[in-house]
C-alpha cells in the first residue's frame, strides 16, 4: 500500500493544477487548429506539442537541462534561430511581385503602423497606471504587430529578454491564426465592390533585377540603419542564393532541410513557454492583448492604404492586398486571395498580394532596427 500511495503521489494526475489543465486544453486546441483546420500546421503542431510537454507535472524536458529548455537558450535567447529562419525565408521568397508593382511597398510600410501605435499605447497605459512597461519593453511588445515571429524574437532578445517567452508565443500564435483574425477586419473595412476589383497582369521581372535588388536593398538600408542589418542581411543573403543561380545546392538546403530543422526546435522551444506558471499571469496576458491590438491595427492600416492607392492609382488596386502588408508570409497573401475569391470567383489576387507581403517582411525588419536603435 505504501508503494501504491507513493506512485499515486508522484503521478502527474495527483500533482496537476487547475492552471495546467487549462493550458493543456489550450495546447490541444492549438493542435486541433493545426491538424484539423490546417492553420499553419508547421507552427501550431510544434508549439502545441511543446506546450503539452511543459504542462505535464514531473516532465522536465522544458526546464533545467531538458532538451526544450536547452534549445530555447541556444537558439532563441542567442537570436540564432530567428536569423537562420530569415535566411530561409529569403531563399523561399520571390521579390518579383514587389519589383513588378513597386507601389505595393507603401502597403507593406502602412501595415507596420500597428507596431508604433502599440508602442505608444503601451507607454500611454503605463503613464495611466494601468500597465507597467518600460520603453524597451513597450518596443519589444509593439513589434508583435508585424506578425513576424523571427523579428519579434530577435527584438525581444535585444531589448527585453525577460519577456521573450511571452512575446514569442504571442507573435507565433497571431501568425498562425491569420486566417481567423484578418477576414473580419477585411470585410469590415472594405465594400463588396472593392473586394471584387480585378487587378491587371504584372510585368515580367528580369533576372538582373532579381539579383541586384537584394544587394541594393541591403546596402541602402544597412548603411542608413545598421541595427537592421542582421535581420535584413540574412533575408537578402537567402534571396541572393535563390536568384543568382550558381549555388543551387546551398539554396535548396536553406529552403528545405535547414529551415525545417530550425522550425521544429523553434516551435517546440516557443511551446515550452506555455507552462501555466509562466503564461497565466497578468503581464503575459497583457502582452497577448497588446499584440492582438498591434496586429489588428497593422491589418487595418494596410487595408486603408490599399483603399487610398486605389483612388489615386492609374491602374485598379484591390484594397484586400493591403492586409497582406503584415509580414506573415505567405499566410496573409493567401487570406487576401481567399477573401477576394469569395467576392469574385474570377479574382486571383495571390501574386498581387505577395508584393505587399514581402514588402511587409522588409518593413518589419526596418521597424525592428528603428526600435533597437531608439530604445537601446
Amino acid at each position: 500500500m505504501d508503494l501504491i500511495r507513493q506512485i499515486w503521489i508522484e503521478s502527474g494526475i495527483y500533482q496537476i493544477t487547475g492552471g495546467q489543465i487549462a493550458m493543456i486544453i489550450v495546447c490541444l486546441s492549438l493542435l486541433y487548429l493545426g491538424i484539423v483546420k490546417k492553420f499553419e500546421p508547421l507552427l501550431l503542431v510544434t508549439i502545441g506539442f511543446g506546450g503539452l510537454l511543459s504542462n505535464i507535472p514531473g516532465v522536465e524536458i522544458a526546464t533545467g537541462d531538458g532538451l526544450l529548455h536547452l534549445s530555447y537558450v541556444v537558439g532563441i535567447e542567442t537570436g540564432a534561430f530567428p536569423l537562420i529562419i530569415f535566411m530561409g525565408v529569403g531563399a523561399m521568397t520571390d521579390f518579383g511581385p514587389l519589383l513588378a508593382n513597386p507601389k505595393t511597398l507603401f502597403l507593406g510600410a502602412a501595415a507596420q503602423f500597428g507596431i508604433f501605435a502599440t508602442l505608444l499605447g503601451a507607454l500611454g497605459l503605463t503613464e495611466l497606471g494601468l500597465m507597467d512597461f518600460s520603453l524597451r519593453e513597450a518596443a519589444a511588445i509593439g513589434i508583435i504587430g508585424g506578425a513576424d515571429g523571427p523579428t519579434a524574437i530577435y527584438v525581444a532578445g535585444q531589448l527585453a529578454p525577460h519577456l521573450l517567452g511571452a512575446i514569442a508565443v504571442a507573435a507565433y500564435s497571431y501568425m498562425a491564426l491569420v486566417p481567423l483574425i484578418q477576414p473580419p477586419i477585411m470585410r469590415l473595412l472594405t465594400t463588396e465592390a472593392e473586394r471584387k476589383i480585378e487587378m491587371v497582369q504584372m510585368r515580367e521581372v528580369s533576372k538582373a533585377e532579381r539579383i541586384i535588388f537584394p544587394l541594393l536593398l541591403l546596402l541602402l538600408v544597412a548603411l542608413l540603419l545598421p541595427s537592421a542589418a542582421p535581420l535584413l542581411g540574412m533575408l537578402c543573403f537567402g534571396n541572393l542564393m535563390r536568384e543568382c543561380g550558381v549555388v543551387d545546392r546551398l539554396s535548396d538546403t536553406t529552403q528545405n532541410s535547414l529551415i525545417n530543422i530550425v522550425t521544429i526546435f523553434l516551435g517546440l522551444s516557443v511551446g515550452s513557454k506555455l507552462s501555466a506558471e509562466q503564461f497565466l499571469e497578468w503581464k503575459t496576458l497583457s502582452i497577448l492583448l497588446l499584440g492582438m491590438v498591434a496586429f489588428a491595427v497593422g491589418t487595418a492600416t494596410g487595408l486603408l492604404m490599399g483603399k487610398l492607392l486605389n483612388k489615386i492609382s492609374s491602374t485598379p488596386i484591390n484594397p484586400l492586398i493591403g492586409a497582406a502588408g503584415v509580414s506573415a508570409v505567405p499566410m496573409a497573401a493567401r487570406v487576401a486571395n481567399k477573401v477576394g475569391l469569395e467576392a469574385n470567383p474570377q479574382n486571383i489576387l495571390l501574386m498581387h498580394a505577395m508584393g505587399p507581403n514581402v514588402a511587409g517582411v522588409i518593413g518589419s525588419a526596418v521597424a525592428a532596427g528603428i526600435m533597437i536603435m531608439f530604445a537601446s
